[in-house]
Order: C-alpha cells, then structure tokens, then sequence
C-alpha cells in the first residue's frame, strides 16, 4: 500500500515530466505541510522548475495545477504563496486507506520489491576485549540496533557485525599483569576471574599501565608478550582465548539485557591473515607509499584530506586498527555489500572520511554506500561527559541496574498492590526503554544532557508517555471486554480528531523511510511521540465505548491499529510494551 506522499510524489513527478524538460524539477519534493491549515502536502516542483526555466513559477504552478485535478485520494491542488502546490486528502480516501492498512496487516506499509532490496552490513558496538562497557557504548548500541531492525522491516537483507577490540597492543600489557598476578596468587586469580572477569582483567591492565609509568622495564616486558602472541605462542594464545571468552560471555549478559543480537561477531583478529597481502597490494597499486620508514596513504587533490595522511603501517612494521578497518571492509567486499553503516561516536569522523576515501580509490567497492553515522556524547548537568561522582566513567552494567532501580520505586509508587515480580517486570521494560528512548530520542549528531527524572517521566517525549498511551488503548477493549474488531471492518472518520489520527497514522511508512535513509531514528521517536499526542486528543473528544454505531466499531478499529503502530514503532527502537502498568 502506497503512502499518499509517495502517491502524490509520483502523480507530480508525472505531471511534471510531461510538461517540463526533466533538468527544470530534478530537486522537486513532495513534504507534509508545516501548518495543516494550508492543506496535508506541499509541493515545490513549481519553485524549483520556475528558477530553472526562467518562468514566474506562479505560471509554472498553474499548468501543473490545471494538469493533475483531482484524485481518489486528494482533492485538486491549491496554488499557495510564491508557486507552491497545496494537497488535501479527502475523506473518503482516509476511511478507505485506514480500513486497508488494517486488513493487510503490518499496517499496510509494504516491503520494498525485492530488486530494490539492498545487502547492508551495519557495524557497531565494538566493545574491546577485557575492558568493560561504560556508559559511553550505549549509543552505538542502541543505535545501531535500531537501525538495523527499521532496515529489516523495510525489506533490506541487513547483516550486524559486532567489530570487537579483540587484538592490539593492550595486550601485552594485559598478559604481562595477568601472570604476574597468576605467580603471586593463583586461587585468588582464578576466583577473580570466575566471578568478574572483565572488571578484573580491566584493573590488571590499569595497574600494569600505571606501574609502568616509573618502571619502563614493564613496557619492554609487555611488548616481549605481545609479540609471543604474534608469532603464534601457545600460551599466550590460550590465555587470549580464555580473555576473549569471558569478555565475550559477560558482554551477552548485557546483550540479553538489552535485547541485542549480532549475527557477526568477527573482531580485528578475523582479519590478521589479510593486513600483509592487503599492504602490499595499495602500495602496489600506488594508493599508499613508503615515507619515513612507514607505509601511509596520501590524498593528493583531496582538498578536504589532502593534509592528512593515513598511516596504515607503522615504522616497526606493526599494523593499526585503521589496517583492520580496510581489511574488513575488502571481506565484505567479496561477500558483496550494497551498504555498510559505521555507528560510532564523532571523534572517529576523521577516520572514517580516510578509510572510505581509501577504499574508493582502492576501487573495491565502487557502488556501495560507505555511511558514518557518528553520534556526539551523553553529558551530564555539568555539561560535561557522564561520569560518576567520583569522576570515573560509569559502567554500562551499573547504568542498566539504576535504569531498573528507579524505574521499581517509581512503579512501587504508583501500583504497591501489585506483585513484587510483576513490579520489577514492569520496572525492567519501562526503565530499560526509558534509557534507551532518552538516547535514540535526540538527534545523533548532538550532545545531550542525561536527566533521571525527564527520561522516566509519563509525560512528554518519553518512553513512559509512548508505552502508556499503548496501556491506555488496551485498557480501552478490558473496559469494555471487547476485542479488537475483525481486519475488514469498515471505518468511518467523521470527525476532525479522528481524521487527524487517522494522516498520522498513514504517515509512519515515511518516517521510516526517512529515518532509514538518513540513519536517524530520532524521526520515529518524534513520530511516535506525535502519534501519541494525536491518540489523546482523539480519546478526549470522540468517546469510544459509549459512541453509538457505527461509531463506536469504527473507533475500536482506530484504536486498535493505533495500538499497532505504537508497539511495532517501540519494536524498531528496542523498546518492549505493556498491557498494563
């Protein structure tokens, strides 16, 4: 089922092509309407065409106008202001569209053909190897995840890849300090490392790496490790094994928490074999060379990185995660990929601008899409990065526990007379999704201020708001111990609140279009968020339960696929409902 922008895209478009040379509207959009009392879309072709043709773009409008009349689905355009083209749905196109979205199921927003149906691979998380999550990982997280389910539902074949920290430098230090501890005190090594053994292993390398700052002799002992590593040392390689599986199994603890699953999970070490061959073939190809005793890419006539080289090998012969990064990006290659998405923080912009550069000019994936959706930082009151108050980042586990923590109080609060496992139920849904709602929430490309009180609160832009508005609609069918009426059922929209309901409910296929081609979901959170707003004002001024029919059976059916929209649109972010709070 077409959503009326895309239908009145294409009718414009159409009407355009036939009148106009095609150069003259190439930039022409169809866009909802700012204020709704000027109509439900708006078209700028005859803006745009007109500056183009040298044309009033009045005149422009007119022809257009005179051109598309009316259709089932929209009444003639209004010309408004300088030359834009007003639509209006009509009604009788509404009750038909809502009616239809219903009986297709997945409120009528179809997946896109097949042929259109691209690979994406979608990078994120990227955790590193015995270190704990901090507070800092929950936005590549829950972004990328969330991107990856609206890629999904669209119709695109989506594959996650979890690029774990798993090899490097960090751990020579990390061997050196673990058989230390492991000749000092072998018990209590390996009770440490049964019961925590990423927060054990992270105090190992902490302690090593501050030692080391006096006593250089550790940095050579360290190094020594690594290279044992390297080189294939038996030892070594099974005490990396074993920190790679513990870190892996306390990071599925979190992934369950947070509903997150990968279906890669091939860190820098899976691309160890390619970094030697795949130097050696940009240096013959002339896209990297020798300077210095190192190997760098240089951007010559790249005016945006023509002064900053990429070093991809450094002067000892060691290789860097910017080698890893072109390594991976040649395997997807040859597993063909028509996307891949990078979800990191923007301190990495840098890097990504000279890794897709490079792979460009390596010309190994000519028409893919190379896209960083880098996200800024979550601050605290001070405006500053969130930290604990002792000024030490705070652990993703620690946030997801206090998330749960106050969301209980709060429920205990406000339902005492519930079960306690039916209050802490409720308190891992509502808290998690608050969490993960106050992130996706903002624009990625911003900062913003990490506030308890605003994130758990019922009102507002939050998820509390979103999942009790679902719980307000369900109490609607137990109050009146209905079910939601059968798919085909006829709906009538008489009234203006249920009209407004019903366009933005009809809107949500071009959110997720929108979010999926701009890598932003905070598109559907302020979607959701509008949907919310329009259910309630609906609620307030068209009784449901006490309507006489048809009505009433018409408004159990708005309501019901407003329930929906709702549960699919948290679904896509991560965040769970509920039929009761």
């Amino acid at each position: 089922m077409k959503s009326p922008q895309q239908h009145l895209e294409e009718r414009v478009l159409a009407a355009a092509g036939a009148l106009l040379p095609p150069e003259a509207f190439a930039a022409a959009t169809v866009k909802p309407c700012a204020d709704p009392r000027h109509g439900d879309f708006q078209a700028n072709v005859a803006m745009i065409a007109g500056k183009a043709l040298g044309r009033p773009p009045r005149d422009v409008a007119a022809e257009l106008a005179a051109a598309l009349g009316e259709d089932a689905v929209a009444a003639a355009p209004q010309i408004a202001g300088p030359g834009f083209l007003n639509f209006t749905l009509k009604e009788s196109y509404l009750d038909r569209a809502v009616a239809q979205a219903r009986a297709e199921g997945r409120l009528g927003l179809d997946p896109v053909p097949a042929a259109a149906a691209r690979r994406v691979v979608i990078d994120y998380g990227g955790p590193n190897i015995a270190k704990e999550m901090h507070v800092g990982h929950l936005r590549t997280h829950v972004l990328g995840a969330a991107l990856a389910r609206i890629h999904r539902f669209l119709g695109h074949h989506v594959v996650t890849d979890n690029h774990l920290g798993d090899w490097g430098t960090q751990f020579g230090k990390i061997l050196s300090g673990y058989k230390e501890a492991l000749a000092k005190d072998p018990a209590g090594t390996a009770a440490a490392m049964a019961e925590h053994p990423i927060g054990f292993l992270e105090e190992l390398y902490q302690a090593f790496t501050e030692q080391a700052k006096t006593d250089p002799a550790l940095d050579e002992a360290a190094r020594r490790e690594l290279a044992a590593l390297q080189r294939g040392d038996a030892e070594n390689l099974a005490l990396w094994r074993q920190f790679v599986a513990a870190t892996r199994a306390e990071l599925d603890k979190i992934y369950a928490r947070l509903d997150i699953s990968f279906d890669e999970t091939l860190g820098e070490s899976a691309y160890n074999e390619r970094l030697e061959p795949m130097v050696a073939e940009l240096l013959s190809k002339g896209i990297a060379r020798e300077s210095e005793g190192a190997t760098v890419v240089f951007f010559d006539g790249d005016a945006q990185l023509e002064d900053k080289p990429f070093l991809i090998r450094k002067s000892d012969g060691a290789f860097l995660y910017s080698t890893t990064d072109l390594a991976t990006a040649q395997f997807r290659a040859e597993r063909g990929v028509d996307a891949m998405i990078y979800v990191t923080d923007g301190r990495q912009q840098l890097h990504f601008q000279q890794v897709f550069a490079t792979v460009r000019r390596w010309g190994i994936l000519p028409e893919c899409a190379l896209e960083h959706a880098w996200f800024g930082a979550i601050l605290g009151e001070d405006k500053k990065p969130l930290k604990t108050r002792e000024g030490r980042p705070i652990k993703l586990r620690e946030l997801l526990d206090e998330a749960e923590s106050r969301a209980l109080a709060l429920i205990t609060e406000k339902r005492p007379e519930l079960p306690e496992a039916r209050r802490r139920e409720i308190a891992r849904v509502v808290g998690l999704g608050a969490l993960k709602y106050a992130d996706l929430g903002q624009n990625r490309n911003l900062d913003y201020v990490f506030n308890w009180s605003k994130l758990l609160s019922f009102d507002g832009h939050t998820a509390p708001y979103l999942q009790n508005a679902y719980v307000r609609i369900r109490s609607i069918f137990r109050k009146g111990e209905v079910r939601p009426p059968a798919p085909e059922t006829p709906v009538t929209l008489a009234e203006p609140a249920e009209r407004a309901l019903a366009k933005k409910l009809l809107a949500l296929g071009e959110t997720l279009r929108l979010a999926a081609a701009e890598n932003r979901p905070h598109f559907l959170c302020i979607y959701l968020y509008e949907l919310a707003t329009a259910f309630h004002a609906f609620y307030e001024a068209c009784p449901v339960l006490k309507a006489e029919e048809p009505a009433r059976t018409s408004r159990l059916a708005l309501c019901d696929l407003t329930a929906q929209a709702l549960a699919l649109g948290l679904e896509l972010l991560g965040i769970g409902v509920l039929e009761e709070m």
